[in-house]
């Protein structure tokens, strides 16, 4: 599976983050699920990535990072940061990410209080071979030592005089990079290097090319604005499903086409979706009224909003795992909104499926019949046990996040399995079974 997938991200590890006060990490399988009660701190352990991620899509250099975004929305840094009784308030977080190549990228950003919102401090980088700090304060010396080695006489390359030119640390964005500068040295003009050159590099694809889906996917509408459509979707990926559909149809194809519309029908949900051109600028998404296809249903379609909430919200879902390629991560908040139970437990077939064929699926649910129905899949042997990762997150009494990891066996099993799952639906068994015994003892 890894040659499917190639080079992406392996491990994700946060701290000083919301509720995540020690630092918390989680392996990124192909099929990666994070559970947990509410304000557990799911979220917490993928939005500094989010961060990242509309940071460097941003208009213009927004700063290391872009509180208020489309992905997730601050207004202040003090939000960010991990506090616990009694006042204890984290100062700094900290972002690592893991390749399955053997690179990791660690990020940290400090609060600046006296002008508002974060500064980067550190980036750390390491390999199988190297490992090294970046900080802003490094000397040319300092860099020359830890460039690959065709970087180090680059100055004395682009200069007849090696010494007016020298590499300085510099914030792209969320990250340093390594750029030449020729003004500490010499106030006549100089020949500038290249764009700067950063470990980080290896990292921004995939940040670029995560596609999102929040928890809240929109309300239906009667027309859609016309958007790009890849290969890289900024933002939420649910802004793109009326255009991209519209451009599969555009280009005929049927095989993703075929794809989604199976998969919908398969959730009991529709058998067609259709991107109906209104103007130039507007499109309109219609969908099948019924949920199996019939002699004339062809014309019969209705608007997407005129059907229940379960369509809507579960469009952007089933499209975005059908759309994504090997190795990319599509990360998934509640996709159990608005669902029936069979359809969710069908819609665990779907994600199976996307991870069975390369996809990177993180997916943060509340939904027990997912969890057991990828089991179920796994049990069968129709999903490899060693794709599938579980993370369990609880809080402790001072509001910290821990999380604990399991991994499936052969028989679909997550060993120790979270106890309020299952203890819940128990309880609420045995208190309705006593209520009936209780009411016939009274009768």
């Amino acid at each position: 599976m890894a040659s499917k997938r190639g080079n992406t991200l392996c491990k994700v590890s946060v701290q000083g983050f919301k509720s995540i006060w020690d630092k918390q990490e989680i392996e990124i399988r192909p099929l990666t699920l994070l559970a947990g009660t509410n304000s557990s701190g799911k979220s917490s352990i993928m939005q500094p990535l989010l961060l990242l991620k509309q940071t460097l899509e941003a208009q213009g250099d927004p700063g290391p990072l872009l509180l208020d975004g489309p992905n997730v929305r601050f207004t202040e840094a003090g939000q960010l940061l991990s506090r616990k009784p009694p006042g204890a308030v984290q100062q700094t977080f900290s972002v690592t990410m893991a390749l399955t190549s053997g690179e990791t990228l660690e990020v940290k950003f400090a609060q600046e209080k006296e002008r508002g919102g974060f500064g980067l401090v550190d980036m750390g980088y390491k390999d199988d071979s190297t490992a090294f700090s970046v900080t802003p304060e490094m000397s040319h010396n300092e860099i020359v030592r830890i460039l690959p080695e065709p970087w180090r006489e680059f100055p004395a390359r682009l200069s007849k005089e090696g010494r007016d030119l020298q590499w300085v640390v510099k914030r792209d964005r969320c990250f340093f990079v390594f750029d030449l500068d020729g003004r500490k040295v010499s106030k006549r003009p100089v020949v500038l290097g290249p764009p700067g050159i950063s470990p980080s590099g290896l990292f921004v694809p995939h940040l670029q090319r995560l596609l999102h889906l929040p928890g809240l996917r929109g309300n239906p509408r009667r027309t859609y604005p016309k958007s790009a459509t890849g290969p890289m979707f900024p933002g939420t990926f649910d802004a793109y499903v009326a255009s991209l559909i519209a451009r599969w149809q555009d280009q005929a194809d049927q095989s993703r086409l075929h794809a989604l519309g199976s998969a919908l029908e398969d959730m009991g949900l529709t058998w067609k979706v259709q991107a109906k051109p209104v103007d130039d600028t507007q499109v309109e998404l219609r969908v099948g009224r019924l949920v199996h296809s019939r002699r004339g249903g062809a014309h019969d379609l209705v608007s997407i909003a005129d059907v229940g909430f379960g369509l809507s919200q579960s469009l952007p879902v089933v499209l975005a795992l059908v759309a994504a390629e090997p190795g990319q991560v599509v990360y998934i908040e509640q996709p159990e909104i608005h669902l029936h139970p069979n359809a969710q437990r069908r819609l665990a077939h779907v994600i199976s499926g996307a991870a069975s064929r390369g996809v990177v699926v993180i997916v943060e649910t509340h939904s027990a019949l997912i969890l057991r129905e990828i089991q179920i899949l796994a049990a069968r042997d129709e999903l490899s046990s060693a794709d599938v990762g579980l993370h369990w997150f609880t809080r402790a009494d001072d509001g910290t996040t821990t999380i604990e990891s399991a991994l499936l066996d052969d028989r679909g099993a997550y060993g120790a399995w979270p106890v309020d799952f299952d203890n819940v639906e128990l309880d609420a068994d045995r208190t309705y079974l006593d209520a009936v015994e209780a009411r016939e003892a009274g009768q």
